[in-house]
């Protein structure tokens, strides 16, 4: 089991900045890689940003290449999500996610608000 907890949500004019926190617990050490999602209102679940445990690669969604840097900490199983440039459009319930031993992002964090006003 891998428990998440995110952190770092709020309301953010356009064009600001927000750092989201991901702590992990529990069999970190299986974990293959974490990940970012987001969930806008009469939307489905959509992947934003992924990172593999051992080796750091980083994998984005089009809608963010250039805005969003994923980074990690594995001393403290922490990850992070560095939010740039932000829009409307990013205005979503942000959830972190573990994929453990690579079967797939199968453990969720409870997910935080991120808002954008124009």
């Amino acid at each position: 089991q891998v428990q998440l907890v995110e952190s770092g949500g709020g309301l953010v004019q356009a064009g600001g900045s927000l750092r989201l926190s991901c702590a992990a617990s529990g069999r970190t050490s299986r974990t293959y890689a974490l990940g970012w999602f987001r969930q806008a209102p009469g939307k489905e679940r959509a992947f934003v940003a992924g990172i593999t445990r051992s080796s750091g690669s980083t994998y984005y969604a089009d809608s963010v290449k250039g805005r969003f840097t994923i980074s990690r900490d594995n001393a403290n199983d922490t990850v992070y999500l560095q939010m740039n440039s932000l829009k409307p459009e990013d205005t979503a319930v942000y959830y972190c996610a573990a994929n453990v031993e690579n079967s797939g992002f199968n453990y969720w964090g409870q997910g935080t608000q991120v808002t954008v006003s124009s």
